[in-house]
């Protein structure tokens, strides 16, 4: 299997590059930030790109975004430390097909490569859970958002003071948030604001 590998840490590219190369694979390319991981699958036309989340100048999100674009059988594979929700949502919608972690050791990587690059339609990204909110909580949140006390939403919705700390109570619940702050990060989080 054909791999470009893209990561900003040199140690860690190289460490990952002979790792796998140690597994079988045939890593035709190397690049240390999103623009040149880019440009290398679209000069290689490789079986997959394996990227880093977060790279200078283009995040392994956008490059998997391009690539889908330009070439939609390429497998495109984020490798990452942590596995936030939002990222998770964003990786999932720029047409990545897994999510692995740089904790992995190389056996579990190749196998989980291989797996994703034979059944590319099938979704290895983890599962978040986003809460569903009741129509009325999916109009406060934003305004919440956007720093507005509970008397200006209750002006802006129709509805008592009294209503709107009910709502805000609920979206507390919801989100696991103690305050309007926490509230509010956690629903970004999750892609519930954008």
């Amino acid at each position: 299997m054909r791999l470009v590998i893209a990561d900003d840490h040199p140690l860690f590219r190289m460490g990952l590059k002979y790792a796998l190369i140690h597994q079988g694979f045939d890593v035709v390319a190397e690049a240390s930030d999103g623009l040149a991981a880019l440009e290398a699958c679209r000069a290689l036309q490789p079986d997959a790109a394996l990227l880093d989340v977060k790279m200078p100048g283009m995040t392994g999100i956008e490059v998997c975004e391009r690539l889908r674009q330009s070439n939609p059988r390429l497998v495109s594979v984020l490798i990452t430390t942590f596995a936030e929700p939002a990222i998770v949502q964003a990786a999932r919608a720029a047409g990545a097909r897994g999510y692995v972690s740089k904790e992995t050791d190389p056996e579990s990587l190749a196998r989980q490569l291989r797996d994703i690059v034979a059944n590319p339609e099938i979704d290895r990204l983890p599962q978040v859970d986003v809460p569903r909110l009741t129509p009325r909580e999916s109009e406060v949140l934003p305004l919440l958002a956007q720093g507005y006390s509970n008397k200006e939403i209750a002006k802006n919705l129709g509805v008592s003071p009294d209503t709107v700390k009910d709502h805000l109570a609920r979206l507390y619940a919801k989100l696991d948030a103690g305050d309007r702050t926490e509230a509010v990060s956690r629903a970004r989080s999750i892609g519930l604001l954008h």
